[in-house]
């Protein structure tokens, strides 16, 4: 949701503490450059008018932030006009209150705006020449340009922020779209199927019928608790409550994200479901980071989810390794190797998934035929640990 807020805010006005510093310190500036001369001058009628055309350019910049087009079309005469009548400030410093709205301009309004404030001040050049000959010119034209292309950098630079800011709101629901698609498709199959399998024999084996709900009761809750916890991190809450008491119980309802040490239930609802699953892990006692945690847990569900709703498969083994340096997945079956879009590479979403999944930490997975049938899905995770 943050991430969203960033993302619309490209044409927001800049921060209030950001306009405070702005205002401060170019009123300050415009007028540390125009005191001097005007106090040097002494209390004749000219100085006296300029250090009053100054300080109205100062006050002109309380609203440079928000309107910066309206701030250089007045400071441009003001400037002007203390230049006449003070000819000992160089044009420079009578238009530095010009040349800071143009450097707002450049950064807070489209090019196509702040090219004429630019050539407005670049057509005061000839005064510049007048006043103090070649020099001047040359600095006039370099401080106009230097004003106006330093907004330019800052505008740039916010366009940069904003596109990764919207690229990370894009990977963002990118990801929560997988984890939905994992946590809904895996638990509607092993709903649709005890569903099915009660059906079948609710007249003639009751209590099997009762086993079949109560499965579909727990794959529910266990569904619902997942999502609550995915729903709330996005939220930035960080938990989830299990309204449901089910599941995901225990003590203040909350749970940590899910990871390689729910296998056995993940397994134990693939045999509820008529699959029959056998589980191997070898270096069990290593905890792998939390993101190659959730993607292994993830991929194991995609596999026996595709599994289950496409192969035709009664049996399936998943082989899961961990070392120093990697996670290792192995899961097969027994099934169709040619079955279901996903196996074939059509549109379905799940092998796709699980290579972006992989392919995020920097790992590999390669689905296809196993050598004795049926179909196989290997993945690994690498696993980088702090020294």
């Amino acid at each position: 949701m943050g991430l969203e807020r960033a993302a619309s805010s490209r044409n927001t006005p800049p921060p209030a503490r950001t306009v405070r510093a702005l205002r401060l310190g170019s009123a300050a500036l415009v007028l540390a450059v125009a005191l001097p001369t005007c106090l040097a001058a002494g209390t004749g009628p000219g100085a006296i008018v300029a250090l009053l055309l100054a300080l109205a350019q100062a006050a002109l910049l309380w609203w440079v932030a928000a309107r910066p087009g309206a701030v250089l079309a007045a400071s441009a005469p003001l400037g002007a006009a203390m230049w006449l009548l003070l000819p000992a400030l160089s044009v420079t410093g009578a238009f530095i209150g010009a040349q800071i709205a143009l450097c707002a301009l450049s950064a807070l309004r489209p090019a196509r705006l702040s090219r004429w404030g630019l050539l407005g001040l670049l057509a005061l050049a000839p005064l510049a020449y007048a006043g103090a000959g070649t020099v001047a010119l040359v600095t006039h034209v370099l401080a106009v340009t230097l004003a106006w292309t330093a907004g330019q950098w800052r505008r740039a630079h916010q366009d940069r922020l904003a596109a990764e800011t919207r690229r990370a709101v894009a990977e963002e629901r990118a990801r929560i779209a997988r984890e939905v698609h994992d946590v809904v498709a895996h638990t509607v199959s092993v709903m649709v199927i005890q569903a099915s399998a009660a059906q079948d024999v609710f007249a003639t084996h009751p209590e099997q019928a009762r086993n079949a709900l109560r499965a579909i009761d727990s794959a529910g809750r266990s569904a619902l608790g997942e999502l609550r916890v995915l729903l709330r991190a996005e939220a930035g809450d960080g938990g989830a409550v299990d309204g449901g008491g089910g599941a995901d119980g225990g003590g203040d309802g909350r749970r940590p994200p899910r990871g390689l040490g729910d296998l056995a239930e993940l397994a134990e609802n693939a045999r509820a479901a008529g699959l029959g699953v056998e589980v191997s892990e070898e270096g069990a006692s290593l905890t792998p980071p939390t993101a190659v945690d959730l993607a292994a847990y993830r991929i194991v569900q995609e596999a026996l989810t595709n599994t289950m709703r496409h192969s035709g498969a009664s049996r399936v083994r998943v082989a899961v390794r961990r070392d120093q340096d990697a996670v290792r997945i192995e899961v097969s079956d027994n099934g169709r190797a040619g079955s279901g879009s996903w196996r074939s590479g059509g549109s379905g979403r799940g092998l796709a998934g699980m290579r972006e999944r992989a392919a995020l930490l920097g790992g590999t997975l390669e689905a296809g035929p196993g050598p004795e049938g049926g179909f196989e899905v290997r993945a690994v995770l690498p696993i980088r640990y702090a020294s």
